[in-house]
């Protein structure tokens, strides 16, 4: 079914102090028939996922969730995972989203750390109670609304950092309608009217987080469960999507979809693509500029925790190539490892001062100093005031005493035709230390592309001591499709540890 955009409505404004679980209810009487989500399975009106959503809730409820409960959400995109989320809303619960696909290992050191008293999506390691994978809410159960229940926090999305040990990371905001849609006039996130496209899975907290926002503003949520450039290229043209979220893995495969692919499909529609979750290579940023127009990218910079971000449209970044903007809320500063300032123009951490309404780790210690507190993200800032990322302090490479930024490094690899993706990471060389080694995947057709093309191509980019010393072939992806890479397992294999 191919929706245009959903009728605007006169649908008033939902108040603030409207616990957060309540709102698909308010959507759905004002419009019931309005169309909430498109989704592999077809279409899930406002007033149907309103009843799948209570009938979630007194599901999950059945099972001992409470209010302040998590709720461990394993499901893949689809409507199902919505009502789970919402449903656990309703009951002043926190929806805490993993992977589908999470390893019996890891989901248990999160069990350890969230102890839910249901996981929805996954058999549990330790017998507490579970629902399928293929789990829909139960249809013999009421449908109606719930007593209201505010959770005393909207979401606890989970993260590996660069220590790859899993936390959870409980936002500082409660459950209601005002704080959880508070940043939405910022990301241009419109809801009537707005066509939303999930390209990525929705345990990441980006696509989780302005879905749900576009969602309780009235918009209709395009929920992808395959993310190639072809899927979701047809899918921006089909469904006339308003607003496209990105990762830069999936930017770059856009644009390497054959010229006549991309000239055949109308993006005219889109109004912002939003781009988040990794570095963005100079190239593929070009790219996507060009082809939808430099007022409708934006780039956000953001940690989950949300301490401070920083934003930045395609019209600024020409004029400051390579920035990830001005800071737009919170404060941020370039500090030393104790979080001394620097000067402009040096590279160090980026500190950001923690907000009045903090988020709380589960499973992990902030890094913090004087109430500033460290990603472990590094960079530097103009006089302006325009950030510049660098790299992960974590994954940076000392090589012969000159520090290496994987990102950097991987920046200049990407843009090389025959490389679909690369990961860099530090090994140790008896003389210089460390030396770098690059992990690629190249494109099937480029098999004859050597080592030392690819050295050559750095080269010309790079200063010599950036130069990959070894370079290694793979036939995966090296990015998760939510962007991300782990590069401390890569070295940990690599490593025999």
């Amino acid at each position: 079914m191919c929706i245009t955009a959903v009728k605007a409505q006169d649908r008033g404004v939902i108040p603030d102090e409207t616990p957060v679980g309540r709102a698909i209810d308010l959507l759905a009487d004002r419009d019931p028939d309005a169309i909430a989500l498109l989704h592999p399975a077809g279409t899930t009106t406002r007033a149907e996922l309103a009843a799948a959503s209570s009938r979630a809730a007194r599901e999950l409820a059945a099972l001992g969730v409470r209010e302040g409960s998590l709720v461990t959400i394993g499901l893949p995109n689809g409507a199902p995972f919505y009502a789970a989320a919402l449903g656990a809303w309703k009951l002043g619960a926190i929806p805490q989203p993993v992977s589908a696909k999470l390893p019996p290992a890891e989901l248990a050191a999160l069990i350890e750390i969230a102890d839910p008293p249901v996981v929805v999506g996954l058999p549990t390691p330790d017998g507490r109670p579970s629902l399928p994978a293929d789990w829909v809410p139960d249809p013999a159960l009421d449908p109606g609304p719930l007593p209201p229940a505010v959770p005393p926090s909207w979401k606890a999305p989970t993260s590996g950092g660069s220590t790859g040990r899993p936390k959870i990371i409980l936002a500082g905001g409660e459950g209601l309608y005002g704080v959880v849609t508070q940043a939405a006039e910022r990301l241009r996130l419109e809801g009537e009217g707005e066509v939303f496209a999930v390209t990525a899975p929705l345990y990441h907290n980006a696509p989780f987080m302005f879905s749900l926002i576009s969602l309780l503003r009235g918009g209709t949520v395009l929920v992808l469960d395959h993310f190639d450039g072809a899927t979701v290229l047809e899918a921006v043209d089909r469904h006339r999507v308003t607003w496209l979220y990105a990762v830069p893995t999936l930017m770059g495969r856009l644009l390497r979809l054959p010229e006549e692919v991309r000239a055949a499909a109308d993006v005219s529609s889109v109004r912002t693509l939003l781009h988040v979750g990794a570095p963005c290579p100079e190239h593929v940023k070009r790219g996507c500029v060009e082809w939808f127009g430099p007022e409708t990218v934006l780039e956000l910079y953001a940690g989950t925790e949300s301490q401070a971000s920083c934003m930045i449209d395609g019209v600024d970044w020409l004029a400051h190539p390579g920035s990830v903007g001005q800071v737009v809320s919170g404060e941020m500063r370039i500090g030393d490892e104790e979080g001394r300032p620097l000067p402009v123009g040096e590279v160090g951490e980026v500190w950001m001062k923690v907000p009045e309404s903090p988020y709380r780790y589960l499973g992990a210690t902030a890094r913090g100093r004087d109430g500033w507190e460290s990603l472990g993200d590094m960079g530097h800032m103009d006089a302006e005031g325009y950030l510049y990322l660098a790299d992960r302090r974590s994954d940076m490479i000392l090589v012969g005493g000159s520090n290496v930024y994987p990102a950097e490094v991987e920046a200049a690899l990407d843009a090389h035709p025959a490389v679909l993706s690369s990961c860099v990471i530090g090994l140790p060389d008896e003389d210089l230390g460390s030396r770098v080694h690059a992990i690629v995947q190249l494109d099937g057709a480029s098999a004859e592309v050597s080592d030392e093309d690819l050295r050559a191509h750095v080269a010309g980019r790079l200063a010599r001591q950036k130069v990959p010393a070894t370079i290694e072939r793979v036939d995966h992806p090296l990015r998760e499709d939510t962007g991300k890479m782990r590069r401390s397992a890569l070295r940990a294999e690599r490593m025999g540890s």
